[in-house]
């Protein structure tokens, strides 16, 4: 459901019961969490900051340029929010010389929004926004395999293809970093 421009999802619960002390306790529901997905402003410019420090497996920026990610790229970036808290980002832009690609420069999910397709979700707000947007286009290290299954399952889910090829080189990188091969989305058009 849309609501004041952001994407509200109903997720659902999880089990937080524990008997291991009463093998008697009663279960406790909890009502669902709500998962809200919007367009980013200053505000959350600190969060996705460190949504990326804690991912652990990001290239962490400055705090700066998440500011700038949140203000200057709010049309091509998006941030989850679980009852309010943010809990994911995307950030990317479309490429200046193609306005059919979109560049994904970072995808993160916080620990407690994990396995409820939020990196998925943020994928489908920002490419749903973008109606000249044909393909998606990002830079993965070989041996990310949960930031490669995030794209192949999302490219899978719109009937898309996605392929590699060559995109930065280690000895592009002047600190030793890992090569980040290119992977391309192309179809994304539901």
């Amino acid at each position: 459901m849309v609501v004041d421009g952001m994407t509200i999802f109903d997720t659902a619960p999880r089990d937080r019961s524990s008997d291991e002390n009463d093998h008697d306790a009663e279960r406790v529901e909890r009502e669902p969490a709500r998962l809200a997905i919007r367009r980013p402003t200053v505000a959350d410019g600190a969060a996705m900051w460190r949504v990326a420090r804690d991912s652990g497996s990001l290239d962490l920026n400055s705090s700066y340029s998440y500011l700038l990610l949140a203000t200057h790229f709010a049309d091509t970036c998006r941030v989850a929010t679980l009852d309010g808290d943010v809990v994911g980002f995307v950030s990317g832009y479309v490429l200046p010389a193609d306005a059919t690609r979109w560049f994904c420069w970072q995808v993160a999910v916080d620990e407690r929004a994990r396995g409820r397709r939020v990196a998925g979700r943020l994928l489908d707000a920002v490419i749903d926004d973008l109606p000249a947007v044909t393909s998606l286009a990002t830079t993965v290290t070989v041996d990310n395999a949960a930031s490669r299954s995030v794209f192949r399952r999302w490219a899978d889910s719109r009937g898309a293809t996605l392929t590699e090829t060559d995109g930065f080189d280690a000895e592009h990188f002047p600190d030793g970093h890992e090569a980040e091969p290119l992977l391309v989305v192309d179809g994304v058009r539901r």
